[in-house]
């Protein structure tokens, strides 16, 4: 018997925009790493399951969006912005859902995954040098907004309230329900700290014996993607020391060795700041005698196959490559 699908009517919606899938993304259980105390659970949230592959989606959906309601986004002018790698992807693949033309400035090294991604989407790439890191790209981008006002209009995720506003009103809200407004302690790294200012305020609110941690590299000499050693790197203007209760630090080799475990052991393909992020939740829990831990894997483990994350055979992973730098 043949079927015949009826065409649809006009008043029929299928499916749905894709900014609409931004957030929502799963919390999962860590149960074989870590042999914890009992009576104490270690959560991870799924960032990479955005439709951008990452955490970045939610803070650029809401630092564009911010930016056509207030009248500094139009047809006419280029987003520009800096990124290690995550955010220029998020806000390639808006600008192109959008219809806006991106200029994004990335570190000489970032992976050939993340570069490949970018250019797909349609943006225009301008490298630092990658040994300047992350400031390096940030101190370009603002040398080229200042040259070219007309042009640009330079959202600088570093510094936009929109960024942790994000996270205040989506990420903190669906960790309070998925874990039932039973979570102890919220651990996040330090980049942008919109995931961990962001979130930390809104659990803060809603429960006040929350822990707060912020994570961040051992040292200014580090590899781990996205991060910063804010001793030594430009602070970002929406970090608010007030809201972390602590700080904890996590070394490259702590960082790539669990980056690996976590795919090994849990099934779970996710990036080198995931695996450091799961570092320091791991150092939170083993100390507790109950509670449970949240943390954030903010992309998946696809965009670093080409880098020393994972060694092929008889080769040692690449250690600390560049520095953060104040300026």
């Amino acid at each position: 018997m043949a079927y015949r699908f009826a065409p649809p009517s006009s008043s029929l919606t299928i499916g749905t925009d894709l900014l609409a899938l931004i957030g929502h993304t799963p919390l999962v259980r860590i149960r074989r790493i870590g042999n914890l105390p009992e009576g104490v659970e270690v959560y991870a949230k799924l960032e990479g399951q955005n439709p951008g592959g990452s955490v970045k989606d939610r803070p650029v959906l809401r630092i564009v969006e911010d930016a056509e309601r207030d009248g500094r986004l139009s047809p006419e002018k280029i987003i520009l912005d800096s990124t290690s790698g995550n955010a220029g992807i998020a806000y390639a693949m808006i600008a192109a859902v959008k219809g806006y033309r991106a200029t994004l400035v990335v570190p000489g090294n970032v992976s050939e995954e993340r570069r490949g991604v970018l250019r797909a989407y349609g943006a225009e790439l301008i490298f630092s040098d990658p040994l300047e890191g992350s400031d390096g790209a940030i101190l370009m981008a603002r040398r080229m907004a200042e040259e070219a006002p007309d042009r640009y209009v330079y959202l600088d995720q570093y510094n936009n309230p929109s960024n942790w506003r994000a996270h205040y009103d989506t990420t903190g809200p669906e960790i309070l329900a998925q874990t039932h407004g039973q979570i102890t302690h919220f651990v996040a790294g330090i980049g942008t700290s919109g995931t961990a200012i962001g979130v930390g305020r809104r659990l803060r609110e809603a429960h006040p014996v929350i822990e707060i941690i912020a994570a961040e590299p051992d040292d200014a000499f580090h590899s781990i993607e996205g991060w910063k050693h804010l001793p030594t790197a430009i602070v970002p203007g929406i970090y608010d020391p007030s809201v972390p209760h602590r700080t904890l630090r996590v070394s490259t080799e702590e960082a790539y060795l669990l980056t690996r475990r976590v795919a090994a052991e849990e099934g779970i393909l996710a990036g080198p700041s995931s695996g450091a992020a799961l570092a320091a939740a791991l150092a939170v829990a083993k100390d507790l005698t109950g509670g449970i831990v949240v943390t954030i894997f903010p992309d998946a483990g696809d965009r670093y196959l080409s880098t020393g994350v994972w060694p092929r055979a008889g080769t040692r992973p690449a250690g600390p490559a560049r520095p953060d730098r104040r300026s």
